[in-house]
């Protein structure tokens, strides 16, 4: 029996040992078996189905990179996206395998792909402001004759596993405004993925969610949990979403719903829901900086929300779908540590809907929002409204809180507040700027005995008073009273006093009164971190009273504007400008209707200001959107750095991208050009002693400058440059942060053509034969034309005209005229001195035009026209006039280029060069010039 049992156990183990050792064959041979075949198979799909741009570094097949899997890795992967986005990565990761059914592969000799690995990668999906996308790389496969009544939406696929780990997925969509950030993605899905419908099984987990709508975060640094259930139908690429419930830290949350991609958009009916949570739960969704306050307050109460999202996407069409929220709190709490009364019955029905993702429809109804503080203090509040710049409102606020005691109970750790605030407001009608409408409104708001201290600043605002008075009995702009008397508040010891009444907002009436002294960086320190650099002292003492219409109708001796300001180390910051301004000094005087600038010295970069002259309108300006603030200045500056003001040098903003973040983020390598603000008609008498501008030295620069609606002009100007008197007017305009517009005359008497060849860029491109040039010369030209995103001048726009003079100039060494020389044997030609000499010449293009002209040299007299190029192509013509007077000559044509000129005696066949083809809307040249058939 033993012997037996022995036999029978080592028959096994030689049996079991047989079978792994074939199995581990197979997983070694079964690569080496078919490589060729399936790199070849792997590059063939991607090939016929990509209509994109793939790149990996090397390819491996293995059962051990995601063992028992067999799987095609590819290392180092990059694939870019779909026009308009064929430059920008979509999918770049450390590794993307893809797994291969063995049994297909094993007993039909065919490669089929049915599991897709994903790790270490970067997703960047990207919609640009016309709804394109750039994840459109798939091509789908040509329909079959018999395949009538398969799908038109959507594509196939045929994957069992998707497995995703450790990437970063970004999701921006300009078009509808939404912009996500997940980073520490994991997933996993499982199911039955060969049927054309069957369900996913996800596990998926997110590290940290960003979630953005409108340049506003909403959900920040945010971890997410997701167990999933999901019906796909592969032909039209529907998912429908059975049992899927989420985790986002704290909140549980079930979605259900159907998403449907289509081939210029999506459709979607998903409902999101968290019913009867805790408060608690539903406030660990706030920002990352708000949770260590809540793990130390008391929260109690129940919350339900209800979010959907349903219709269709497609920009073309103009469809977006509804977006609705809904929100109840009740029998809220809150207490936060040892506070001696809770912030208590805390009742919230918030319903918000937005129709087509259109803020001018939006609908908001704030059924009730109140809550009490102890037994005297309380708010009571409730809204509804329509729409947006044009809104219906229904609102009321009432309340009295001791702010000392909310402070208590809140916790509010950044803020110490104390007061008594009352409020009570009634509103109801038509806000409309366009039409002057304005809610009917009675009621006001006033702060008492107010006291305000930050952890940024260890000095408080005290003895804040607030009285402010609303009145609006008719629903017009013009029927609207606003008092505010008194406030006022001291800090660091200095008292500030504000009186004001404005009415009839129709035609702004207003009388008030300023007075006081601040440090300005001292105040800024109360609401902001330390460490960011805002300094200066503003002292004002101010009474001004008028009407709008009396400065724009010029009913000047109406108005009493009076007093002065001044300001000291100011720093102030635009987006339109890179670098901060800093104002040194201003002392301002006002006087009915201007604002003069008696002392104004200012900083930009390296850039320095001093500055006199008035404004006018300065109370339109600020008090109108569309104000236009005119003004006529005297300046001085010893230098000017142009190259500080291009736009795209500004810093990326993350949460609010303006125009300029988004030309920066898709212009990475641009500097931008200068933004003219739009709502300035200011001169400027100009007196700088230097100006650096795109790498040139210009001195002594005068004459008038001036800012208006149109864009930036130069009067008269004159300035030395490389020792030479130039004269210039000149337009400029700003299209886009990377495009803009010039005009410009420009006159140089008597230059030296070698230091303008190598210091002047522009006159470096435009006379290329200037190079081998020694002597003095004299340009009037007009040109006009557009700039780059690098301010520098596109050469196929460029249109104008004008002369060159030569005083007296000696070529030596240029090609054109040494191969004359050696074509027609005569040494003399090859170095010509050139006196008293008109060159007229066009530019239309990327083409210049020269007009005939004669010139002697050894004896002969040369006579030159044609047409070369900015990219150095010639199709010149030359008389070669013999001795004694010209009257007998020859022909010469030169093609090829300034560096291999073609030479050609005796001959009047030349080539053609075509012009550019530039489109202006785009700011783009569309085509080179070239070569073409030859001409005669």
């Amino acid at each position: 029996m033993p012997t037996t049992f022995k036999h029978t156990a080592l028959k096994v183990l030689k049996i079991t040992g047989i079978t792994i050792a074939v199995i581990l064959f197979l997983l070694f041979i079964i690569p080496l078996l078919f490589p060729g075949k399936i790199a070849s198979e792997v590059k063939k799909i991607a090939n016929e189905r990509l209509d994109t741009k793939l790149d990996f570094t090397k390819s491996k097949l293995s059962f051990f990179t995601h063992f028992p899997a067999l799987t095609v890795s590819l290392d180092e992967l990059s694939l870019t996206g779909s026009k308009p986005f064929s430059n920008d990565t979509l999918l770049k990761a450390d590794e993307v395998a893809f797994g291969i059914d063995i049994k297909r592969l094993l007993f039909d000799n065919e490669v089929k792909i049915n599991k897709l690995y994903v790790s270490d990668a970067l997703i960047n999906v990207m919609v640009n402001e016309k709804g394109q996308a750039n994840y459109n790389i798939y091509v789908a496969p040509e329909k079959r004759k018999d395949e009538k009544d398969a799908p038109e939406e959507g594509t196939a696929i045929r994957l069992e596993r998707i497995d995703i780990k450790n990437c970063h997925i970004k999701y921006n969509d300009r078009s509808a405004k939404i912009l996500v950030d997940a980073k520490g993605f994991n997933y996993v899905g499982k199911g039955n993925l060969s049927e054309d419908i069957f369900d996913l099984a996800t596990d998926a987990k997110i590290d940290n969610l960003d979630f953005f709508y409108d340049r506003t975060g909403y959900v920040r640094k945010k971890e997410v949990r997701a167990e999933l259930i999901t019906r796909i139908n592969t032909n039209s690429l529907s998912f429908i979403l059975q049992k899927n419930e989420l985790r986002i830290n704290k909140l549980p949350l079930k979605f259900t719903g159907l998403f449907t991609i289509l081939r210029d958009g999506y459709k979607i009916d998903i409902k999101a829901l968290s019913e009867n949570t805790t408060v608690k739960d539903l406030l660990s969704v706030m920002p990352p900086e708000y949770l260590t306050w809540l793990e130390k307050t008391e929260i109690s109460g129940r919350s339900d929300l209800l979010l959907t999202f349903k219709g269709d996407y497609n920009v073309a069409k103009k469809q977006k779908p509804n977006l609705a929220f809904n929100l109840k709190i009740n029998e809220g709490s809150v207490n936060h540590k040892d506070a001696p009364v809770p912030l208590k019955d805390f009742q919230m029905d918030l319903n918000a809907i937005l129709p087509s993702l259109d803020t001018e429809q939006l609908l908001v109804n704030l059924r009730t929002l109140k809550f009490k503080v102890g037994d005297k203090d309380y708010f009571n509040a409730y809204l509804r409204s329509k729409g947006l710049n044009e809104m219906t409102i229904d609102a009321s606020i009432k309340g009295a809180l001791d702010l000392a005691v909310v402070d208590a109970a809140l916790g509010l750790s950044d803020f110490d507040l104390k007061g008594i605030l009352k409020t009570d407001i009634q509103a109801k009608g038509l806000f409309s700027t366009s039409k002057k409408l304005f809610p009917k409104t009675i009621g006001g708001i006033s702060l008492r005995n107010g006291w305000l201290k930050t952890k940024y600043y260890p000095n408080p605002i005290t003895n804040i008073t607030f009285v402010a008075n609303m009145l609006n009995k008719a629903g017009t702009f013009q029927d609207l009273i606003v008092a505010v008397a008194p406030a006022s508040f001291t800090f660091e010891g200095n008292p500030v006093y504000i009186n004001a009444a404005l009415s009839d907002f129709n035609d702004l009436a207003y009388n008030a009164k300023i007075k006081g002294e601040l440090n300005v960086g001292r105040i800024y320190q109360v609401f902001s971190q330390k460490g960011l650099d805002l300094t200066g002292y503003a002292k004002a003492d101010l009474s001004l009273k008028g009407k709008q219409s009396y400065a724009t109708t010029g009913q000047y001796d109406k108005l009493d504007n009076r007093g002065t300001l001044i300001l000291k180390n100011i720093k102030a910051t635009s987006e339109l400008f890179p670098k901060a301004f800093f104002i040194k000094q201003g002392n301002f005087r006002f006087q009915n209707e201007k604002m003069w600038f008696e002392k104004f010295y200012a900083s930009y970069g390296k850039s320095d200001f001093d500055i006199n002259g008035y404004l006018l309108n300065t109370i339109n300006y600020f008090l109108e959107s569309n104000g236009t603030l005119s003004g006529n200045f005297n300046l001085k500056s010893k230098l000017i750095n142009v190259d500080e003001f291009m736009a795209l040098e500004k810093g990326e903003n993350k949460d609010q991208k303006t125009e300029i973040e988004y030309a920066k983020e898709d212009n990475p390598k641009m500097s931008g050009v200068v933004m003219i603000p739009k709502n300035l008609n200011v001169s400027l008498n100009a007196n700088a002693d230097k100006v650096e501008y795109n790498g040139l030295i210009i001195n002594k620069l005068n004459g008038k400058t001036g800012v208006k609606k149109e864009g930036f002009y130069l009067e008269n100007i004159n300035f030395n440059i490389i020792d030479c008197i130039v004269g210039i007017n000149a337009f400029y305009k700003d299209e886009s942060p990377t495009a803009a517009h010039f005009d410009a005359h420009f006159t140089a008497k008597d230059f030296d053509v070698q230091r303008a060849y190598k210091e002047i860029p522009m006159f470096h491109d435009m006379v290329s034969a200037a190079e081998k040039a020694h002597g003095i010369i004299s340009v009037d030209y007009k040109v006009k034309g557009d700039l780059d995103g690098n301010m520098g001048p596109i050469y196929a726009s460029l249109n104008g005209g004008g002369t060159i003079n030569l005083r007296d100039v000696k070529i030596q060494g240029l090609k054109l005229f040494d191969g004359i020389s050696s074509k027609t044997g005569q040494d003399g030609l090859n170095n010509p001195d050139m006196k008293g000499i008109e060159i007229k010449s066009t530019i239309d293009k990327n083409l210049i035009n020269v007009e005939p002209f004669t010139f002697k040299v050894a004896g002969f007299r040369p006579t030159i026209k044609g047409t070369t190029s900015f990219d150095g192509l010639l199709d010149l013509r030359m008389r070669l006039g013999l001795p004694l007077f010209g009257i007998i000559g020859f022909p010469i044509v030169v093609t090829g280029t300034h560096e291999a000129p073609k030479i050609k005696i005796f001959s009047k066949t030349g080539q053609e060069i075509n012009p550019a083809v530039y489109d202006e809307k785009r700011n783009k040249v569309i085509k080179k010039e070239k070569v073409s058939k030859s001409k005669k």
